[in-house]
C-alpha cells in the first residue's frame, strides 16, 4: 500500500483568518508507478453504461424517498488506511435513509420554502479578514478544473480553482447551470447547507458508523468495495468514478464526467444508490484520524471535538463514499471502510449529501 498523504483543497472558511487561509483537506493516495500503467481491455461501451444506467434511474422512480435499515453489528473501518483502524465492532439502531442522495430538485424545493442562502453564495466581510485580497471574498467557490497538462500529481491547485459565483445553482460557476439535472446530487455544499436542510425536512445528517453500516448493506467481511472484490463485476462499472488520465481527461467509460443522476448504478442489498462514487456526503461527525481507537461500540457519535494533524484549527467534518473524481491512479477513498473530511465551511462541486431519519 503506498504511503498516505494528504489533498488541501481550495477554500476559505469563516471559522478563524488561520482557517481562512488554509484549504479543504481531504485524505489521498499518491500513486505507485504501476497506476500509471494504460488501462486493460475488456472494457464495455460507454453507450453500453449508458443504457445500463438509464434503466437504473428509470426503477428508481418508483422508489420511496427513503428505505428503512434494520439496525445491527459490524466490523467497522479498514485496514487499508491509518485513520481507519483499528477495525472494530460497532452496533447501530434501525433508522430510515434516503435512498439516493439530495438531488437539486430537492434541494430547489427547500430554497424556494425557506429563502436560505447557502454558504458558497455569500460573501465575507473583508473587516473579518483584514490583509486577504477583496476578490478573494467574493462568494464562490471552488471548482474542479481539468488543467490542459499536469506537472506530477502532488500539487492539487494544479486543477482546483477559487470560481467566483459557483454555487449550488452555478456549480461550475457563472456560465454553467442545473437547468436539465435536476435529478443530479446537488454540490456546492458545506456542511451547515446540509444540515440546514435535514432540519427543514425532518431529518439529520448520518453518523459515520450509520453511513459505513448502510453502505456495507449487511456484508461486514473485508472486501475491496462496498459491492465485493471486483471493480467491475461482469464488466460493469458500478459506481460513477473517474477514468482516464486524471486530472487531464475523464474517458468516462462509465457514461458520465462530472456527476451522475442519482440512481444511475444499482442499489445496493439494502436499496440505497451511490454509496460510492458519484459527490462526497458530509457526515455528522466531527473528525479525528485516532477516533477509531476509542470509538464507542453502540451507536457511535463521533469525537466530541474536530482534530486534524494537518491543520489543527480548521472544524472538519467526516465525509464518505467518495466522488467522481475518485479512482485507483489518484484517490482511492471510495473503497470500502474509507473515510474523507472536509472543512465545514468549504463547498466544492463534487461534495453532496443524504439524511437519515430516526425511527
Amino acid at each position: 500500500m503506498p504511503s498516505l498523504y494528504f489533498l488541501p483543497l481550495l477554500l476559505f472558511s469563516s471559522t478563524s483568518l488561520e482557517a481562512q487561509n488554509k484549504p479543504h483537506n481531504q485524505e489521498i493516495l499518491l500513486p505507485s508507478p504501476a497506476a500509471y500503467c494504460a488501462e486493460g481491455s475488456g472494457i464495455p461501451s460507454r453507450l453500453k453504461n449508458i443504457q445500463h444506467a438509464l434503466a437504473n434511474t428509470t426503477a428508481l422512480q418508483n422508489l420511496g424517498e427513503m428505505v428503512k435499515i434494520v439496525g445491527g453489528k459490524f466490523e467497522m473501518g479498514s485496514t487499508s488506511y491509518r485513520d481507519a483502524v483499528p477495525i472494530h465492532e460497532v452496533t447501530v439502531a434501525d433508522f430510515l435513509m434516503d435512498a439516493h442522495e439530495v438531488t437539486n430538485a430537492q434541494f430547489a424545493a427547500f430554497v424556494n420554502a425557506t429563502g436560505y442562502i447557502t454558504v458558497a453564495e455569500q460573501a465575507l466581510n473583508p473587516k473579518e479578514f483584514p490583509g486577504v485580497p477583496l476578490e478573494l471574498l467574493k462568494a464562490g467557490s471552488a471548482v474542479f478544473t481539468p488543467p490542459k497538462e499536469v506537472f506530477g500529481l502532488a500539487n492539487h491547485m494544479q486543477w482546483w480553482e477559487f470560481v467566483t459565483a459557483a454555487n449550488w445553482r452555478h456549480p461550475a460557476g457563472p456560465q454553467s447551470s442545473i437547468v436539465g439535472k435536476e435529478n443530479h446530487p446537488v454540490v456546492q455544499i458545506a456542511y451547515p447547507d446540509a444540515v440546514a436542510y435535514a432540519t427543514w425536512a425532518g431529518k439529520r445528517l448520518p453518523t459515520e458508523a450509520e453511513w459505513e453500516y448502510a453502505a456495507r448493506a449487511g456484508q461486514s467481511s473485508p472486501q475491496t468495495y462496498y459491492w465485493g472484490d471486483e471493480l467491475k463485476p461482469q464488466g460493469r462499472w458500478q459506481a460513477n468514478i473517474y477514468q482516464g488520465q486524471f486530472p487531464i481527461n475523464d474517458s468516462a467509460e462509465d457514461g458520465f464526467q462530472g456527476t451522475a443522476p442519482v440512481g444511475s448504478y444499482s442499489a445496493n442489498a439494502f436499496g440505497l444508490y451511490d454509496m460510492e462514487g458519484n459527490v462526497w456526503e458530509w457526515c455528522a461527525d466531527f473528525y479525528s484520524p485516532d477516533y477509531y481507537t476509542y470509538s464507542a461500540a453502540v451507536n457511535p457519535l463521533g469525537p466530541a471535538v474536530s482534530y486534524d494533524p494537518q491543520e489543527p484549527k480548521a472544524v472538519k467534518r467526516v465525509q464518505r463514499g467518495g466522488s467522481f473524481l475518485c479512482n485507483d491512479q489518484y484517490c482511492e477513498r471510495y473503497k470500502a471502510g474509507s473515510r474523507g473530511k472536509g472543512e465545514i465551511n468549504s463547498p466544492t462541486n463534487n461534495v453532496g449529501f443524504r439524511c437519515v431519519k430516526d425511527l
